[in-house]
């Protein structure tokens, strides 16, 4: 056999390739996984949020321009285990209702081609295989459960944990963050993690959050029949005169190209990346980009409606682990709102770099720093909806960003409602008396929820791909980060594209054999 032929090549080690890699690793098939950029460097700087989050220190790709033609850089990185190694790695499933026809205040969500119960088997193997803990009963939007969280939720700190216990005295339902890291807090000797304020955001230097790498990718390569190649750039996805086949892979390589060659091609760029990836592997039979009769590829896009809020309180916050609680309450809208708001979940432990990162340029450290420790930080997201006019486009050799926020009056409605629950949960006698606020909402370049795509269904003339998320009209051409979202709930993604790259590992093993 060739040295450059395997049975499968996969592109990219994030959510969606690594774990496709952790499905095929045992079958003994040769499997070549490429990687554009290298494993992230072991340093301090993985700990320095002035490194992280102002000199960006591992943000390295390259500059897209808006639809106004003005460059921007997305704040995404290519490294093995892809966004997964800056994640919060908070794993959700998508609700019930987010597989099907939901009205917003802004639009429609459509229903997805599968529903949850199809996928409700893959999201048990996604927490098992990305050790997430979590307690079930507590979310009111939880959906069913063949089997409980693998590992029991993560403790509150003090603080957190009085916010919680107010919360449930007024009425709501808080709950337990499903979150993927290697801790063990009943046996701390033998937790990889130590619960510190470096996690969000963040690279983890003692490899205890259950990313992509550490998860599936370095195991595997313990395999004799997984070979990785980084500083591997695939640039083109070669066809046959058919059009109707992959017959191989050209990869950028150490400043030459090279080809490769499998009888299975799995895509897994990331939703912005694998449609350009497409739309510039155009041939006379694909003219408008591989796959793309239907003119879908590329279209789609969404990122969430995502915003950061800092609570300020008159008394201090010295949570250190703060990422541990979450609220749906209003997911489906309220008795004054009835479409959908969002969700609420706690972010890292802000610090004054972080916050610096965004404040004025004059403003002096010991501010920053004081403002800092007393602070409550949030993470709101909501639902954007697909607009095939929001797409990422390949004119001229320039990435191009079109994208125009949607369905913002119940993002909006969840940010007022969420900084009044906190005045209301946070009287003068509290541990915290919230009576600040400041934060932002994320711009164009916050892409780490991309997804939508490269939408599947079963209906060539309206998607990219089949159900099993091979492409309508190539025979070996798949595609397993978030492209294939039909809408994108308001839940982070990475758990659904961990469990569906588990689904169509598993199919794929059964054509192969």
């Amino acid at each position: 056999m060739s040295d450059t032929h395997y049975d499968i090549i996969i592109i990219g080690t994030g959510a969606g390739g690594g774990t496709m890699l952790d499905t095929l690793r045992k079958s003994g098939k040769r499997i070549l996984v490429l990687e554009r950029g290298t494993f992230l460097p072991k340093e301090k700087a993985n700990w320095d949020a002035g490194e992280v989050f102002q000199k960006e220190r591992y943000h390295n790709a390259e500059d897209f321009l808006d639809d106004r033609g003005e460059p921007f850089q997305p704040e995404t990185s290519y490294w093995v285990g892809g966004s997964t190694k800056f994640y919060g790695a908070a794993m959700f499933r998508l609700r019930e209702t987010d597989f099907q026809r939901v009205q917003h205040a802004g639009g429609v969500s459509p229903k997805w081609p599968l529903t949850y119960a199809d996928f409700e088997p893959y999201y048990t193997k996604a927490e098992k295989l990305y050790s997430v803990h979590g307690k079930s009963n507590l979310d009111p939007t939880e959906p069913y459960r063949s089997a409980g969280y693998p590992h029991d939720a993560i403790s509150h700190e003090p603080v957190i944990q009085e916010l919680y216990d107010t919360l449930t005295h007024k009425g709501y339902r808080p709950f337990y963050l499903p979150l993927g890291i290697r801790l063990n807090e009943q046996d701390p000797l033998r937790s990889a993690c130590i619960r510190c304020d470096t996690c969000d955001g963040f690279p983890c230097l003692i490899d205890a959050k259950a990313d992509a790498d550490v998860t599936c990718i370095r195991p595997a390569l313990n395999d004799s029949n997984v070979t990785l190649l980084t500083h591997a750039r695939a640039t083109r996805l070669l066809t046959n005169a058919q059009g109707n086949e992959i017959k191989a892979v050209e990869v950028e390589s150490g400043g030459s190209q090279r080809q490769f060659s499998a009888d299975i091609v799995v895509v897994s760029c990331g939703a912005i990346n694998s449609a350009l990836l497409f739309q510039q592997s155009a041939t006379d039979r694909h003219p408008d980009g591989l796959a793309n009769r239907s003119g879908q590829v590329g279209r789609n896009f969404m990122k969430h409606q995502n915003a950061a809020i800092m609570a300020l309180s008159r008394q201090a916050n010295p949570t250190v682990f703060q990422k541990t609680l979450g609220l749906n309450d209003f997911y489906y809208g309220d008795k004054e709102f009835n479409f959908p708001m969002g969700h609420i979940q706690l972010m890292g432990k802000a610090n004054k770099d972080m916050i610096g990162a965004d404040a004025p340029a004059l403003a002096p450290d010991f501010v920053l720093e004081k403002v800092a420790h007393h602070t409550t930080d949030w993470w709101l997201m909501a639902e954007d909806l697909p607009d095939p006019d929001n797409r990422i486009e390949l004119r001229k050799g320039k990435r191009i960003l079109h994208y125009k926020a949607n369905n913002e009056e119940g993002f909006n409605r969840l940010r007022t409602k969420w900084k009044a629950i906190l005045q209301e949960c946070t009287p003068c006698d509290s541990t915290l008396d919230h009576t600040l606020y400041f934060g932002k909402t994320i711009s164009l370049a916050g892409v780490s929820h991309q997804n939508g795509t490269m939408r599947f269904g079963t209906d060539p003339a309206t998607s990219v791909l089949d159900l099993n998320c091979k492409t309508h009209e190539i025979d070996n051409l798949y595609v397993v980060d978030a492209s294939f979202f039909v809408s994108s709930g308001a839940v982070n993604p990475s758990l659904t594209i961990i469990a569906n790259a588990i689904r169509v590992g598993e199919h794929i093993l059964d054509r192969m054999k």
